[in-house]
């Protein structure tokens, strides 16, 4: 059977709910009790600790979100004394201070114990070979998917970020049957053994995170690497990879371990929860992390729960639907919103291109156009591109093919998104 923890992943809803009221009743006790930040902001929402009732309470608290730990740089919010601190992890502050996540040997347990589920989930067996790509350092991919490999009983090569010609004759050499790693770097081990002439028959199971993609990339990559792919959920402030989840091998929706984690739908701008089936912001609260419990922490991403009922897998948690952007990546041009993985979904259509691609925000006096720069085959053209992309987002972008492997590549997450100024 395919589960880590059956009793867990199989609990019935009244087992969930129950699990959840009580697990969020004492960690807010426990949050107010051990932290100024947390004690502050729960007395401006007025939220007693002591007469807090659960969840029929959970929307009297008021948010938190990624401006919170940079305020609270480097362990404002930390709940534990430094001594029972064994570990952290954080973001890249690409964008700003860095958000940081302590452990305790109690949270790294919980992350080997969330993620150590997804793969099995997936299909791992005891002793499978795991190769993990994710880099192992500050970002807690690396961490995360050692972690929960360890758990579950497998051969781990901690082979971390690049050097794709090595990480082939290792999965090879070794018998390599789960990869784990970024989307975008399991187009570029695609493209490698497609260069090089080379197969990976152990290869069955892919766990890919950090990055959205579209049904059509997850249709490349099963075709071009021969396994089946799973998208895994889960960040820094949740407590690293695989922490919120993982689709099934139903692929009906990403199942949220619900005996950890409760996961809202709410409104962006207004904070309110939406009715299941509508998309919105995904809020999380952890109910059982030590160091740094977040509580209806907004994480930019949007989705909605696709069901609350039995899966067919026999998991009884929340599905969320796949992660369809986020908040802050949405892009406006000619007046139509949308999101960069809509962009590849469309450009997938086509016969003939391929799975790398670029697009440019060009900035003329205040007027922003969009140009894709995609690799393709001989016959495509960019009149095709500019077609599809007409149909399927309501403008056209220019477009501009280039040769197969003449655009740039990273070895680790992909940079979609670029902008200039004309």
């Amino acid at each position: 059977m395919n589960y880590f923890n059956e009793k867990a992943e199989k609990m019935p809803r009244s087992g969930i709910l129950a699990a959840q009221d009580e697990g969020l009743r004492r960690v807010v006790r426990r949050v107010y009790g051990a932290n100024a930040y947390f004690r502050k902001r729960f007395d401006e929402a007025g939220v007693n600790p002591d007469e807090f009732r659960g969840l029929a309470d959970i929307e009297r608290l008021p948010f938190m979100s990624k401006a919170d730990f940079r305020e609270q740089y480097p362990l404002g919010m930390c709940c534990v004394g430094r001594e029972e601190i064994t570990e952290m992890h954080m973001s890249s502050g690409s964008t700003g201070t860095p958000v940081v996540m302590p452990y305790t040997p109690g949270d790294i347990a919980q992350w080997a114990e969330c993620m150590a589920r997804c793969y099995v989930m997936a299909g791992a067996r005891r002793g499978d070979v795991c190769q993990v790509t994710p880099g192992f350092g500050l970002f807690n991919g690396g961490f995360g998917c050692y972690h929960g490999a360890r758990a579950a009983g497998m051969f781990v090569l901690p082979c971390g970020a690049g050097n794709t010609l090595r990480q082939i004759k290792l999965a090879g050499d070794f018998g390599t049957r789960v990869l784990t790693g970024v989307v975008s770097y399991a187009v570029r081990i695609m493209e490698v053994l497609e260069e090089t002439g080379q197969k990976l028959p152990d290869l069955k199971i892919g766990i890919f995170g950090a990055e959205t993609f579209s049904e059509s990339m997850r249709e490349r990559i099963e075709s071009g690497l021969g396994l089946e792919a799973f998208d895994v959920y889960g960040m820094t402030e949740t407590g690293g990879v695989g922490t919120l989840g993982m689709d099934c091998p139903e692929h009906s929706g990403i199942h949220v371990w619900e005996d950890q984690y409760i996961v809202e739908i709410v409104d962006h701008d207004t904070g309110h929860v939406l009715p299941d089936g509508e998309f919105g912001e995904v809020a999380v609260t952890a109910l059982n992390r030590e160091a740094l419990p977040v509580i209806r922490f907004k994480t930019g991403d949007l989705s909605r729960v696709v069901s609350r009922e039995r899966c067919g897998c026999g998991r009884t948690h929340i599905r969320l639907d796949k992660i369809r952007g986020r908040i802050d990546d949405m892009l406006i041009i000619s007046g139509v919103n949308f999101f960069p993985a809509q962009v590849e979904q469309s450009l997938l259509k086509i016969p003939g291109v391929l799975p790398n691609y670029r697009m440019t925000i060009q900035d003329h006096d205040g007027i922003k156009r969009l140009r894709i720069d995609v690799e393709a085959e001989d016959g495509v053209t960019g009149y095709m591109v500019e077609k599809q992309l007409k149909e399927d987002l309501g403008f056209s972008p220019h477009g501009d093919i280039h040769k197969p492997g003449s655009l740039p590549r990273q070895e680790g997450k992909a940079k979609r998104v670029f902008y200039e100024t004309v």
